[in-house]
């Protein structure tokens, strides 16, 4: 089968090579599925530069890809829950990934049924994105009725992000460019501000909730806007002890994350906060649950190019260097 595999660490070079490799077979508790379309994420570019290999070290060459829908081809013998033809989508395992592929043999436990009225290239941007917002909605241990701000929120992970809080009962208050104000507000936001007329430093205060999307300098911003005693959940900033520990990653690269996150510990200290990064697990029962809520309030996720499976390389630069209004997706098709 065809797969395109991560060849070497090159922080200057995303590209993967398309290569032959032996299909794979689903073990006792795993199902082979036949990969229709796949998400293509910041997250893949990352650990092609060797960011991530603190927290999972891949051997390479390895196969490239987080998220992926397709149709169950073969169960494994202890399998229950799904057969052959079901169409089902997931976050690959950490340990385990490889979506830019024919074939993926993977654990039951991460895969989830594909609501009806979704299409595979819809299906397949869903998975990372809203195991992302679930998993921060945890961690925030976020109630309905509260505040959550999601910087950042016209782009792919805020497309998915305001109707799922909305859904779990929360207010969302988001930012970014005007043209997509009236899209940001019929997805749930109850309010939205121009990032290049408005300051969300400035005009917000007492929040309960948020989710940061942007990193860098925005991160101390966001922290500033919270109530005492409130959780900022980060994408893009540093992973610290914390995360380490809950990671379970061993102890020296506890201390070492301790070390490198220790600023933005500091910093939420300052604002007597909770700082938490995240970096999203597998959870076919929690895809389950966002499954069935899109069933019901029928959630489309915003495609902003599709892409075929030869022009994966292509899919990659663009979600490096260009604008998106959703997401980028590969199509096996």
């Amino acid at each position: 089968m065809k797969a395109a595999q991560v060849t070497r660490y090159d922080k200057n070079n995303i590209s993967v090579r398309i290569a032959e490799v032996e299909k794979p077979e689903p073990d006792r508790n795993s199902v082979l599925v036949k990969v229709t379309a796949a998400g293509v994420n910041p997250l893949d570019n990352m650990i092609s530069r060797g960011e991530v290999k603190m927290i999972v070290p891949y051997r390479l060459p390895a196969i490239a890809g987080n998220e992926l829908a397709g149709i169950v081809e073969k169960i494994g013998a202890g399998v229950t829950e799904f057969q052959a033809g079901d169409r089902v989508f997931a976050r690959l395992p950490l340990d385990h990934i490889g979506a830019f592929a024919e074939y993926v043999a993977i654990d039951q436990d991460a895969l989830a049924k594909i609501p009806d009225y979704l299409t595979d290239i819809e299906a397949a941007a869903v998975p990372l994105t809203s195991l992302t917002i679930m998993q921060a909605l945890d961690l925030m241990h976020a109630q309905s009725g509260k505040t959550i701000f999601i910087s950042g929120g016209t782009g792919s992970v805020g497309a998915m992000a305001t109707p799922i809080a909305k859904a779990k009962g929360l207010t969302v208050i988001t930012n970014g460019s005007a043209d997509n104000k009236d899209r940001v507000i019929a997805l749930g936001a109850s309010r939205f501000i121009d990032y290049k007329t408005e300051d969300y430093a400035k005009i917000l205060s007492g929040i309960d909730y948020v989710l940061d999307t942007l990193g860098g300098s925005e991160t101390e911003k966001q922290m500033s806007i919270l109530k005492k005693g409130r959780k900022l959940v980060s994408l893009r900033a540093m992973p610290n002890g914390s995360f380490a520990k809950r990671m379970g990653l061993p102890a020296w690269k506890q201390c070492g994350l301790s070390l490198a996150g220790h600023k933005f510990d500091k910093m939420a200290q300052k604002y007597g906060v909770t700082y938490n990064f995240i970096f999203v697990e597998a959870n076919g029962r929690q895809l389950q649950e966002v499954a069935e809520l899109f069933d019901q309030l029928k959630i489309k996720p915003s495609i902003d190019t599709v892409y075929s499976f030869e022009q994966i390389n292509k899919a990659l630069d663009k979600v490096a260097h260009g604008r998106s209004k959703g997401k980028t997706v590969i199509s096996f098709g």
